[in-house]
């Protein structure tokens, strides 16, 4: 009888746990589905470049794969609409839509070189150019990370001095390699006053945390 009781006590223990941990459960989960349907409708994909981040407006322009390798193409030279359609097989819908999206947001500007019939090539804008630091870095990235057996597939030569480089980031102050692990953030200017992005994440957590203190 007495182990009979002891088993009684100990199941009711773990029924105790249990039932705390599930509803723990239950309050994140509702809380983060309330979260969520404050946002939800809010923003979308097309909207982004609204969003208080440098970040977030950049991908609004750049952040299609296929925009992505059309400045790939021109950047290498390729700027006629034939010759990059063929080259990356788009359909020519496709194309049109992602070269006057560029046009439209000053990459890339129109340019005739052919009256009759009339005919335009696609060049980089003083704004486009700087895209190119991203460019390089990305094909380096793919170099060292994505490359198979055979090698990498491009390589990049500074013309003045005919080397092949590597790019990386500097800081201009110190001359020091630029490494994530010893950088920060901070707000900015259009960010006085509010908090880094990320920070609807923190209020969360807080919001969980007094709700399951209340219901401890």
């Amino acid at each position: 009888m007495k182990d009979l009781s002891n088993l009684s006590l100990a199941w009711g223990e773990v029924t105790s746990i249990l039932e705390s941990g599930l509803r723990q459960l239950l309050i994140w989960n509702l809380v983060l589905c309330q979260e969520l349907c404050e946002n939800f409708g809010k923003m979308r994909w097309q909207q982004i470049d609204t969003m208080t981040c440098s970040l977030a407006r950049t991908l609004s322009v750049v952040g299609d794969r296929w925009t992505m390798l059309i400045l790939r193409d021109v950047f290498l030279g390729i700027r006629r609409f034939d010759a990059i359609q063929q080259d990356l097989q788009l359909t020519p819908h496709r194309l049109s839509d992602r070269l006057r999206k560029l046009v439209r947001d000053g990459i890339l500007r129109r340019v005739a070189y052919e009256k009759r019939p009339r005919r335009f090539e696609y060049r980089l804008t003083e704004k486009g150019f700087d895209l190119y630091p991203s460019i390089a870095t990305m094909t380096e990235w793919g170099n060292r990370w994505m490359a198979g057996r055979a090698g990498v597939p491009v390589e990049l030569v500074h013309q003045p001095c005919g080397h092949k480089i590597n790019p990386k980031l500097v800081c201009p102050s110190c001359n020091l390699k630029i490494d994530a692990r010893d950088m920060s953030a901070r707000p900015g200017p259009a960010l006085k006053g509010r908090g880094l992005p990320g920070h609807s994440t923190q209020v969360l957590r807080r919001k969980t945390a007094r709700i399951t203190e209340k219901t401890a």
